[in-house]
């Protein structure tokens, strides 16, 4: 039994001092691991910050490209002439901050500035009775830099009007 009694002191001073250094590791995996957490955490509220931000904007453009439609149909929107020039109009940033924007309503809940829309007309060479108009919207999120372009264009031939295509669009030179 002495034996058995020294032996178990002897294990236990090996030991000895192995508490501190062994919860002191433990602390230090639990806090890389919460670090590690909160920057997966933060990445992911920017991330869904930057969708609601671009769905925002893209309803903006999608109501702006309603109403500018609309306008168009009435009469009020002002409407450039056939684009001979590349790239066209919309393209250029300048353009929807010129008297050749449309803003079809004073502003637009939760965005930095009011959407605007620009109608370009566009020709059938050789087809009197059919021509058409490319509409694009731009529309705002929270800040500026949050936006949407949305692009439409609609074909009248003969009475009828169909419209060609929508798309979201990348415009060429963004502000």
């Amino acid at each position: 039994m002495a034996r058995e009694a020294r032996r178990a002191q002897r294990a236990h001073r090996r030991h000895r001092g192995m508490a501190l250094p062994s919860a002191l590791m433990f602390a230090s995996m639990m806090l890389a691991t919460s670090a590690a957490w909160l920057e997966a955490s933060i990445a992911q509220t920017r991330l869904s910050a930057g969708v609601h931000e671009h769905l925002r904007a893209t309803q903006a453009a999608d109501g702006a490209l309603a109403l500018c439609v609309e306008a168009l149909r009435a009469g009020v929107a002002p409407v450039l002439p056939a684009p001979l020039e590349s790239p066209p109009p919309w393209m250029k940033v300048e353009t929807f901050d010129g008297p050749a924007a449309y803003e079809p309503v004073p502003s637009w809940p939760g965005s930095a500035s009011a959407p605007r829309c620009v109608i370009e007309a566009l020709r059938v060479e050789g087809r009197a009775d059919a021509g058409g108009y490319r509409i694009t919207a731009r529309g705002f999120g929270a800040t500026r830099a949050a936006q949407a372009w949305l692009q439409l264009a609609l074909w009248r031939e003969g009475g009828r009007e169909r419209r060609a295509w929508r798309r979201i669009v990348t415009p060429g030179a963004v502000e």
